[in-house]
């Protein structure tokens, strides 16, 4: 009777090629949600500039470090109608 070792058997390599399976589809699902985050990053300091609102170099690295997704949206918001870029970051009075 021949040994057959576990990792070589085809149980164990349909379990692994499961996990490799899952890994790439995560890491796909990270990669586009990163890609939203500077998508939106970026737009939102495009908004300043279009409207030619000076953007110090403090806000811009604030922007672009941000990876939350509902902060960036309630910033976006706020860029449309900042009179400055520092408005950004002024919570809304009621």
């Amino acid at each position: 009777m021949a040994v057959q070792y576990f990792w070589r058997h085809p149980l164990a390599e349909k379990v692994r090629e499961e996990g490799r399976e899952e890994g790439r589809k995560e890491g796909r699902e990270e990669g586009r949600k990163e890609g939203r985050i500077q998508n939106r990053a970026e737009m939102i300091l495009r908004i300043l500039e279009w409207r030619d609102v000076p953007v110090p170099e403090s806000v811009r690295q604030r922007v672009m470090s941000c990876t939350g997704l509902d902060q960036l949206e309630t910033w976006g918001r706020r860029a449309v109608h900042a009179a400055t870029a520092e408005d950004l970051f002024t919570e809304d009075k009621a």
